[in-house]
Parts: C-alpha cells; structure tokens; sequence
C-alpha cells in the first residue's frame, strides 16, 4: 500500500485516476484525474489481477500538438478550477457546495469548528438561513471526517423540505423515517440493526421517535451528529402537563446526554417569555445552563453561552463585511374595516351572552377564570367568519340537546381557545375550552338564537364588510403581479374565504385553501401544484406559518384574522419574506374592525406596543395571548364594559400596568439578545478566507463567464433576457443537453433552457451554480477535450503563442495543478487538497524574473493576441520552450512546496480564528502537474 501515496497517480484499466486517502490498508481509494466523486473507486489489493493491475503514473506534460487558440485557454484555467472538489483552504465544505453562502452564513460554521464536540444553538431571524447554516456544518464535519453518520429532526412537515434541501444543496440523499415509511424501510434491512443504524443520513419526524419504544431504539443506534429544527417545541414545558412537548423534551434530552454527539438547535423564536424554557432548551447543550438566572448573568456567563448561542436579527447581517444580502422591502398597513349593523349587533349580543356564561357566582375562582377565557374564545372565533360562527355555536348546541341531527361536525377542525398549540402543522389547540366547562341547559336559548343570527350573517354574505374588503384587496393585489397568502385563524374561516374568493373573482385565478386536514404530503403537493398557475391565492390556517419556505410561489401576506401574538405575525411573513425572495416588494396587509372592541384592545396592546418596541430596541418581545395577566384585562374589558362602546378605552392605571409589563419583556428580551454581542469571530479573517476559496475553485462571476464562453463554443445560441439567459442547446452533445432539462421538458422534446446565476434566481429560470450537474459535466468534457492527442475541433489550448500590446517583452506563463495531503497532527486523518496555480517568467539576459500569480491571472485572462502566427512558428518556438522545462523542475518543485506552505499558512490562520483544532500540516504532492504553457510575445515596435 505504501507504493501508492494518497495524491500520486496510477494507471487503472488504460485511464489515469489520483489515488485518495484510504482507511483501509488493503483497499485503495482512486479516483479518475478530472472525474467526478461519483466515478470514486476502490480496489481490493490482494485480489487484483494481473489484468487489474495498479501501475504508478506521471502527468503528461504538453507539447507541441496540444497548440490552440489562446483565448480558450482560460477556458481550461476555469474549467480545471471549477471541477475541483478538495479545492485547498481551511474550509473543506466549500467545493462541494452547490451554493456560494453568504459571508454572515459562514459564522455560525467558525463557531461550531471552536469546539472539540459542536453544540451549538442557531436562533437567526426568521428568513436568514437557519438551514443553510446546518447544512454547511453538516458537510464540513463531513468531509474532515469527523462524522459519517447525521440524523435531523424536525416535525412531520418538514421532513420532505429537508429532503429536498440535503439533495439541493450537498448533493446528500436522506431518507425520511416516519410511520408512513417505517415499514418500508424495515424490509431493506437485512439483520435484526434498526433502520436508524443501517441509514447514514436520516430526516426523522420527531413524532415518530419521541414515544418510549421508539426513543429506545433509536437512542441505541443514534448517528454522530443531530440536527434538531424547530426546537423551541422540544424545550421542557413550564407547568404544563402537555406531555406531547415532554415526549420530545425527553427525546432530545437524552440524546443529549451523550457528550460525544454533535448537536445544532435551530430556532426562530428561542425564548417564548419564560426564562425556564428558555434555560431548559440551552441545557441540551451544556447542562449547566439549566440552572441559570438570566436577570443575574454574571459577565463570566455570557462569554460561556456566547460559544454555543448565536442570534442575529436581520438588520445585523444586511451589510455584514460590506457583503450586501437581498431582502425584499415590506410594504406593510393596517387595513380597518367597519362591522355592518348586522354583524355589530351579532358582536352585542355575543358579549351579552358571553358575560352571563362567565360570571356565575357559584363557581370557584379557577372555573371562573376558565369561563372567562372560554367566553372571550367564544367572540373570538364567531367574529372571524359567518361560517366559523355558525359551526361553533352548532357544536354548544349538539353539546347541550345531545341530537346530531345527521350534522357532521369534526373536533379536530375548530380551534377555540386562545392559546395556540407548539405542536406546528395542526390548527386546534392544546385544550378545548369551550368543552372543558359544562354549558347549563338554561344557556341554550342564548345559544339557539345565537345561532339564528350567524345563519342569517352567514347566507346574507352583504353584512360581510370583512370579506367584501378581503376580495376588494386581493383583486388589486392580483391586478399588480402579486401573489398572496390569505391567513386565517381558524378551518372554517378558511374555507369560507375560498369560497367566496372563487365566487368573486372566477375560474381564471387559482385560489386554494390548505389546513390541517390534508397531511404533510399532499399539502406540499397542492402548494407545487398551485406553482403552475399564473395567478394563485392560497388560503392557509397556521398550520402553513412555520418553517415551510412559499417565497418561490407567492410574495404577499395578509392576516385575514388578526393574530394575538406578535410572534406568530413574524412567522406568517416569514413564510414569503426571506432570503430567496425574488420580489423585491411583498406585501404585509393586517385586517381588523375598527369598531371591534376585541379587535382594537389585541391592535393597540399586543401589536402595536410590541411593534414599537421591537422598532426602537430591535428585539421582538415574547408576548401574547399566552400571557395572563394581560389575558385577564382584555377578558375584564369585554366582559365588564357596556355593551355600546364602540372601543375599549384603556385607563390611565391599565395603561401603567400593561406598559410596565411590556417594558420588564423588553428589558428580559434584551438580556437574552446582549448575549450574543460577546461572540467574538474575526469577520475580516473570514473575509480573507473566503476570498482565497473564491480565488481557488471560482466565484459566481467564473460559473457564468465560463459557462456562457464554453456554450458559445459548443455553438448553442445565447439570448440575453432580464437576470438571466435563454439557451438554444441543440448543437450540443446530448448528456449535456439533458443535464439542462428537466425530464418534463425532455417529454416534450424542448431544446430550449432558461438559465440563471444569480441567487435568489428570477422566476421561471433554472439556478446553476458552480456544482450544478450541468456544469461539472461541462467541466469534465471542456478538460477531457483538451487532452485529445489526436486534436480536436475546437482548437482548446495547452499551448499557445501569440503577440500582444498586453507585454512589453518575452512572457512565458505556465498554468500548474498543485495537489497536497493535508494531515492533522495527532490524527491519522488525511485528505488531498488541490488548486490550480499560474505563474509566469521573463527572461532579462541570462536572469529568469518571475512574475505574481496576480499578474499571470490577469495576462491570461485578458491578453489580446494581435495577429494569427504560423503554426511552424508557434511549434518551434513552444518546442524550445517546452525543452527548457528539464532544467526548470527545481522551480516547479519550489513552487509547489511554496502553495503546500500557503496552505499551512491558511491552516494556521485559520486556526487562530477557530482554536482549539489540531494544527494542520500540507506534504505536497511532486511534481505539480504542468497543464497548459502559453508564450506571449510583444507588438513588433516594443522589439527595438
């Protein structure tokens, strides 16, 4: 095994292949020279043939029948470096990304690398790329091999955005385990190892694993590293018994108490107001977090939970490095509507009736508070629709008669309780209020004509200014080339507005309404479906307001119920509102009867208050329907006020009390936030890190002028249009023509691409990025052109000559392959790092002067050549050139040991950032490979 070194070539099967580090004494690891990570093959040494022989192999230098075109010799340079996937430079991820990340993206990566075993909580801003973040750290540790096997879990509604985010972007195939797949997955194992030990990369539903049988099995065979979305619903409940929240509280607990397991929480919304939670969800990380006080964190403290927290808010990272990130501009209003008469005199008697049901003298305390709640829960649903009324005083009224009456009515489709449920993609609450007291038969006539009034409401859609107004918006939004989001509150509520939405605005536009009753599945499929109609409204209840990412497909929001708490605001307009939102507009529309008392106690206290705050403070205060005490004065205002008032005036003492409350959230929410201002990453050693990565395997600008050059080449037509590009591929050979289709476009034998490389990508364009298939096959075939002996059509260059006005005397340039083995020291891991390197020379008498990379780069680049040359000319001229080269290989080796220092330079750059990480050391790989040599020679006036 020694004979064949990781970054030597051999000669396997008539094809050259670089051999890789192998763990194995007895299997080499090779892969083809210029071929893909796919085409990685291993060979079992004591079984090889003679006719499977290994021979060791050297790189073939050029010559003189490799001479071409020198402007597609650049094409080789970008071609060669943009095929590189163990590209050299610290972060190892990088060229195997399908995607360039964002500066800001990469701290959270440098935080985790600080740490031996990475535990880390992301809570960016709603919108950032919480998910990007992971992903970069799953690939790092990856490819460092520091882990093989990584588990995410998230909610049952993720698992396919996952999926599908693992395979977009880090070219990684997940499977999904869940009950719907168990079964399937378990008949693929052959022995009696769960699933979860067969499957190295698993997308898991936390509802899935979180019962005790399942945690069991799983806690046996848990991979290396886990990932856990949306993890402020596995924090430990205060006081709660929702044991749905215990059960994965505990899951994630124990997985937890493995110290040698990686762990990244994400989460949008970290503290929901109780410092408990809050402190239970950091204690996943390091379990003395649990115990503390965060009215009395000591500065030792914050230093200590800076390492592991990180929370930015989008103002944080717009400019971050001077780097600019797109985010859409919000244009966001309060639109108020007047309640008819009709529907006014609906909300009277409602009170009326709501205040006899909650002031009964012979409950205790705690029932009173309960019909309380249950009273305001009852205003609050009925006033959200006509329809929703009705359904909910049918339901208090079959309750009470106990005849059905053959009305079917569904438990899990009525939410009417205040307090939203923490298990996300359902739209019932954790307890049902209405049905957690006794109705007294005395309240059924209040009931029973209750119900004649919605029914009336309910067929005489006039006395419906609220939807009037909702149609009246929407028809303009649709008139302006948007595309919206109707949220509702409630199931009813949302399928009364699809109704009456179609009815208006007729069978031209798609309107659709998605809640809880579909299942994660084919609410993804009807949202996909939706994607191919030009005009579209989605109609959604909450179950659509987390971590589903819709910015592809729609860019305005409006709140058709108005949301009680301010953070379910955020994660409605988060769906539509983030990075890779291609408008640059969305809309944030909020309705609310400006003569509904409810409605303006909710907007001025718990919206607008808040809103302020957040404006002048930048934090978002954890505040909401879930809070008591401002529950029990909305509850006193609606219940103990006249029935006439048309708004509920707030006292100069309420006033005190509700500000007071909100100014002890804000301090709390800026105590938790000035945590993270003493997280200390070097941004400008980012800077320059990410700088050399873009140098060494090619930035955005390189993917689109290489690929734009090399299509023209191939003589495919390119059109110009908006952000991106219309490609007519028929010229070129068939697997790279398929590799820009779809297998939908194939089947309609379309011969046309529309193409983008800018993120986030313009509408109706295919992004292709640096890894996308289609440019690493037109990598691989520009490269493998080159080295054709027999010639080649397109003239790709090794070796050139040419006059330019770009130098005044004799300039030689040489364009290297460097490849190095990166070894961590007191670790037997290895990897070959490579790049490509130009370096160039000029003769002055006898003395050979050298010039920068910067400076051969820019002639190779943008040299001009003035006249065509003979070809006996160039060939003698390259021949003598090329002859010299044996008496400069003690250059090209001090050469290559000069990059395999950089290298270590970069390392150990790096690791002053990071530290803590073994220092890396880089043994290079001799001779460079000589790719290409080009000559340029000076106008014949700069001779004399």
């Amino acid at each position: 095994m020694s004979q064949f070194t990781p970054g030597n070539l051999v000669k396997y099967r008539n094809r050259d292949w670089m051999v890789l580090p192998s763990t194995e004494e007895d299997i080499l690891l090779i892969k083809p020279l210029g071929g893909s990570d796919e085409e990685t093959t291993g060979i079992f040494l004591p079984l090889a043939t003679q006719e499977e022989k290994v021979a060791k192999a050297s790189f073939e230098d050029p010559t003189t029948k490799n001479i071409g075109n020198f402007e597609t010799a650049k094409l080789l340079y970008d071609a060669s470096r943009l095929s590189l996937r163990n590209a050299a430079g610290p972060f190892r991820c990088m060229a195997r990304l399908s995607f360039r990340p964002r500066s800001y993206q990469i701290v959270p990566l440098v935080m985790a690398l600080k740490q031996e075993i990475t535990r880390l909580l992301v809570a960016d801003d709603v919108g950032i790329g919480k998910t990007v973040e992971a992903l970069i750290i799953i690939k790092e540790l990856i490819e460092r091999g520091e882990i093989k096997r990584f588990a995410v879990i998230c909610p049952p509604h993720l698992c396919e955005q996952w999926q599908q985010e693992l395979k977009d972007k880090l070219d990684i195939d997940a499977e999904i385990i869940r009950s719907s797949t168990a079964a399937r997955l378990d008949r693929m194992v052959a022995d009696d190892r769960s699933v979860f030990y067969h499957i190295p990369y698993q997308v898991i539903s936390v509802d899935y694993i979180k019962t005790d049988k399942r945690r069991g099995i799983f806690l046996n065979d848990c991979p290396e590293m886990v990932i856990v979305d949306e993890a402020h619903t596995c924090t430990l409940p205060k006081g709660s018994s929702s044991k749905n929240q215990q059960q994965r509280y505990n899951l994630i607990s124990d997985i937890a108490k493995n110290d040698k397991r990686h762990i990244v929480l994400l989460t949008a919304t970290p503290h929901s107001g109780k410092d408990e939670e809050f402190a239970s969800l950091l204690g996943l990380l390091k379990s003395q977090f649990e115990n503390l006080n965060f009215d009395k964190l000591q500065p030792s403290d914050r230093a200590t939970i800076a390492k592991y927290f990180i929370q930015r808010k989008r103002e944080n990272i717009k400019r971050w490095l001077n780097e600019t990130t797109i985010f859409p501009e919000r244009d966001s209003k309060e639109i108020g509507f007047t309640l008819s008469e009709q529907a006014k005199e609906f909300y009277n008697k409602l009170v009326a009736f709501a205040r006899g049901i909650s002031d009964v003298e012979t409950d205790s305390e705690t029932t009173r508070l309960l019909r309380s709640w249950a009273a305001i829960a009852l205003i609050k649903g009925a006033m959200s629709s006509p329809a929703m009324a009705v359904e909910m005083l049918l339901k208090r009224q079959i309750k009470l008669t106990g005849d059905q009456d053959d009305v079917q009515i569904s438990n899990d489709a009525v939410e009417n309780t205040l307090f939203e449920e923490n298990d996300f993609g359902v739209d019932y609450s954790r307890s049902d209020l209405l049905n957690a007291i006794d109705y007294k038969q005395s309240e059924l006539t209040g009931i029973s004509q209750l119900l004649v009034h919605a029914r009336v409401l309910l067929e005489n859609s006039e006395t419906d200014f609220k939807i009037k107004h909702t149609i009246e918006l929407i028809r303009k939004w649709l008139k302006e080339g948007f595309q919206p989001i109707i949220f509702c509150h409630y199931i009813a509520s949302a399928k009364y507005v699809e109704e009456k939405l179609k009815a208006a605005l007729g069978k031209s536009i798609l309107i659709q309404a998605i809640t809880s009753e579909l299942a994660d599945e084919q609410r993804k499929e009807e949202i996909e479906r939706m994607a191919e109609f030009e005009k579209r409204v989605l109609v959604a209840t909450d179950c659509l307001s987390e971590g589903i990412n819709l910015q592809d497909y729609f860019n305005a929001v409006l709140h058709y119920d108005l949301p009680w708490n301010p953070n379910r605001i955020e994660q409605r307009e988060g769906r539509v509102d983030r990075y890779g939102q291609t408008s640059p507009i969305i809309k944030t529309y909020m309705l609310y009867g400006d003569n509904n008392p409810m409605d303006n106690f909710i907007l001025e206290v718990l919206i607008r208050k808040v809103r302020e705050i957040k404006k002048s403070t930048g934090v978002t205060i954890p505040i909401g329907e879930n809070n008591k005490s401002l529950m029990a004065d909305l509850t006193n205002k609606i219940l103990h006020s006249e029935p006439s008032a048309e708004q509920l005036t707030l006292f100069k003492e309420d006033k005190i009390k509700i500000e007071s409350e909100l100014e002890q959230a804000r301090r709390k929410g800026e105590n938790i936030r000035s945590i993270f201002a003493h997280e200390t990453v070097d941004a400008e050693t980012i800077r320059k890190d990410l700088e050399e990565v873009d140098e060494a395997i090619g930035d955005i600008q390189t993917v689109e002028s290489f690929v734009l050059y090399a299509l023209k080449l191939l003589g495919a037509n390119i059109t110009k249009e908006n952000n991106g590009f219309r490609i007519q591929i028929t010229n070129l050979p068939k697997h790279l023509q398929v590799s820009l289709l779809s297998s939908e476009e194939e089947k309609k034998n379309k011969l046309e691409a529309r193409i983008s490389f800018e993120s986030p990508t313009p509408k109706g364009f295919k992004y292709v990025g640096r890894n996308h298939h289609f440019v690493e096959l037109l990598c691989h075939y520009i490269i493998s052109n080159a080295f054709e002996h027999d010639g080649n059509s397109y003239h790709l260059a090794r070796t050139s000559l040419i006059r330019t006005a770009n130098v005044t005397q004799r300039t030689v340039l040489v364009m290297f392959r460097v490849r190095n083995v990166v070894r961590e020291v007191r670790s037997s891991n290895e990897s070959v790092a490579e790049e490509m390197y130009l370096w160039g020379y000029t003769k002055d008498e006898n003395s050979l002067k050298t010039i920068s990379f910067t400076d051969a780069k820019n002639l190779l680049m943008n040299a001009v050549p003035m006249s065509n040359l003979s070809l006996e000319m160039q060939q003698t001229q390259i021949g003598e050139e090329l002859k010299s080269f044996a008496d400069k290989k003690d250059i090209f080796i001090k050469l290559a040991t000069e990059r395999a220092d950089k290298l270590v330079e970069a390392h150990g750059r790096f690791k002053e950032l990071i530290g803590g990480r073994s220092y890396e050391k880089s043994v290079p790989v001799l001779p460079p490979d000589v790719m290409g040599v080009y000559i340029l020679l000076p106008k014949p006036q700069d001779l004399f």
